[in-house]
């Protein structure tokens, strides 16, 4: 009897001794205090951690974004392979802010982006249709920079997460139609306009696609002129998506990142952002002398 009693009167402290009882559970709580720290230490570490994890976010679409300049370098290539050496056709406006007047799949692309509601801003068709699209397999994505979501107050009301296109090709290279029916550029009539992939006499020194600002991108011909004159402008802007630089690819097939010196070449990525043509000032033109010797090389 009495060992019985003993055993009953030892289960409860066994069990208490084992975590189990009532006494464990109080023990087994946090205080107010513990929670706090544990919160501090999580905020702190999200603090050290955010910083990393968005700088190597920039730099996943710095790789994606010269990928596909790459991709749409090949693709050039290809067509002229194609065409015993003609490159594809760049249609484009005289002067400042004219777009194409010519609506052509012959185009390399057949679309001019606006800020509105045009479906031309979401209408992939616009470039698998157009005449690089087979030889870049029908991929939309390659046509945009994955840091391009820009889109005007309109355009997110209406669900619009971004628009089909960030790039342009350098005005001075394929056929301009009109703008070259007489051998020349009349954008830039003293420097050669580049018809054939062998006309290009350092492949590796002309580039062919850029990102383009997307307060600056319309119809995919990215225009900037030579001048006699003692001042300049930015007709089509580049842009800045990857911390102040642009991708561009080049005739050779290879593509670069280059970052941008001047802060009025780095125009903040929205809508309505500038006005252009945009005058350049005397102490600010290095980035755009850099783009115009790159773009074609003297008639002379």
């Amino acid at each position: 009897m009495t060992n019985a009693k003993t055993q009953q009167a030892g289960r409860p402290a066994r069990s208490r001794a084992c975590g189990f009882g009532p006494a464990s559970v109080g023990n087994g709580a946090f205080t107010l205090l513990e929670l706090l720290v544990v919160v501090a230490v999580m905020a702190i570490l999200a603090a050290l951690l955010l910083p990393a994890l968005a700088k190597a976010r920039t730099r996943g679409q710095s790789v994606a974004c010269l990928n596909n300049t790459r991709q749409l370098a090949l693709a050039w290539t290809l067509y002229a392979d194609d065409h015993d050496s003609r490159l594809p056709y760049n249609l484009g406006g005289q002067g400042a802010r004219r777009v194409a007047t010519l609506r052509t799949n012959l185009n390399w692309v057949n679309n001019v982006l606006t800020w509105f509601d045009d479906s031309d801003n979401t209408n992939t068709a616009t470039l698998t249709e157009a005449s690089l699209g087979t030889y870049i397999s029908r991929n939309p994505a390659a046509y945009r920079c994955p840091a391009d979501q820009v889109v005007s107050e309109l355009q997110r009301s209406l669900g619009w997460t971004g628009r089909v296109r960030s790039y342009s090709m350098n005005a001075m290279v394929g056929d301009a139609g009109e703008l070259s029916e007489q051998g020349f550029n009349v954008n830039n009539p003293g420097y050669v306009q580049f018809f054939k992939f062998t006309s290009i006499p350092r492949p590796a020194q002309i580039f062919v696609f850029l990102d383009e600002h997307p307060d600056s991108i319309n119809d995919g011909y990215f225009l900037n002129k030579y001048s006699s004159y003692s001042y300049y402008s930015w007709i089509d802007l580049p842009a800045s998506y990857h911390n102040g630089a642009a991708a561009l690819s080049y005739a050779d097939g290879h593509s670069e990142l280059h970052r941008w010196q001047m802060t009025s070449t780095k125009v903040p990525a929205r809508a309505f952002a500038t006005e252009l043509p945009a005058t350049i000032s005397a102490a600010e033109l290095a980035d755009f002398r850099w783009v115009l010797q790159r773009m074609s090389v003297d008639q002379h």
